[in-house]
């Protein structure tokens, strides 16, 4: 099918990575990563980035881009995106998006004019910091970073306030900016289809890759991370399912028993929201089992 890219997505540990790597071994596939936190150099183990092995031995992209401190936004992604499935078509290989972040699909499909939906969990964060500073010092951090979305909404409008400064933090783009831009078509097609196991069974998958994420010293490297940058709480990088909880953990809020259940549980809740997100798709096909989505796959690529 020329002039295709394929999209597989899914929730968080439902095994998306793995079935593209096992079918870059029949195919002549290169893998573009669909993931907000695998951008981020150093880190590896909460992200689940690909090893410098699978790496080596299937083309990646959109992997290690920015350090933790610094910003990304979702319009770069989409942009940079765009560019590397026409250059892998060009090459007559097969580009295939991978990863969790809904976010980026629909900016994919309906560009950037889409705007994300409400995250109550951020919601409740900036109602806490307006609870403690008030909506006035919202409003003055959202002129640093949305100054035209600032310059309409007054100090005291908490609905619109809150509204601006979740679309940035969630996107990394300015409100103002996202509401003017228009994205261009894309030059390919698109061909999406989302692993979703069975409930139980991707609750199991997920204690079971934390547990190992831990063994593997997660907490090591968010330790790490502070060290070498200049990091904080609210950064996009920092709020990352598990990166959140170790550095809670890294602040003695909790133990190590606390850690792990609060990791499964973040865990748990991202998948839910991301299974929300598949729901509102148009065009995505679901399937339960990774041996029928990587028939369907091979089927598609032939």
């Amino acid at each position: 099918m020329p002039g295709t890219a394929f999209v597989l997505l899914g929730p968080t540990a439902s095994g998306k990575s793995r079935l593209a790597l096992d079918l870059a071994g029949k195919l002549p596939l290169e893998i573009v990563a669909m993931d907000s936190a695998q951008v981020y150099r150093g880190m590896d183990i909460g992200t689940a980035k690909p090893t410098a092995a699978e790496r080596e031995r299937v083309p990646h992209h959109l992997i290690d881009l920015i350090d933790p401190h610094e910003a990304y936004s979702v319009g770069r992604w989409r942009d940079a995106a765009v560019e590397v499935v026409a250059e892998i078509l060009k090459k007559n290989r097969i580009p295939v998006l991978v990863g969790g972040t809904m976010l980026y699909y629909r900016a994919l499909t309906s560009g950037l004019a889409a705007m994300p939906g409400a995250d109550p969990e951020l919601r409740a964060e900036l109602d806490l910091s307006a609870a403690r500073r008030g909506w006035p010092s919202l409003h003055a951090e959202l002129a640093k970073v949305d100054p035209e979305a600032a310059q309409r909404i007054q100090p005291n409008d908490a609905q619109r306030i809150q509204r601006a400064l979740e679309v940035w933090k969630l996107t990394g783009e300015p409100l103002s900016k996202i509401q003017l831009r228009k994205d261009a078509p894309l030059p390919f097609a698109l061909k999406a289809l989302a692993l979703v196991p069975e409930r139980a069974q991707l609750h199991a998958r997920i204690a079971a890759r934390f547990d190992a994420m831990l063994a593997a010293g997660l907490v090591d490297e968010v330790r790490s991370l502070k060290s070498r940058f200049t990091l904080h709480p609210a950064l996009p990088s920092m709020r990352a399912v598990g990166y959140r909880q170790v550095w809670e953990f890294l602040e003695g809020r909790f133990g190590e028993d606390e850690l792990r259940s609060r990791g499964v549980a973040a865990t748990r809740q991202l998948a839910k929201r991301q299974l929300t997100w598949l729901r509102s798709f148009t065009g995505v096909e679901t399937i339960l089992s990774p041996e029928t989505l990587a028939e369907r796959l091979a089927h598609s690529f032939l």
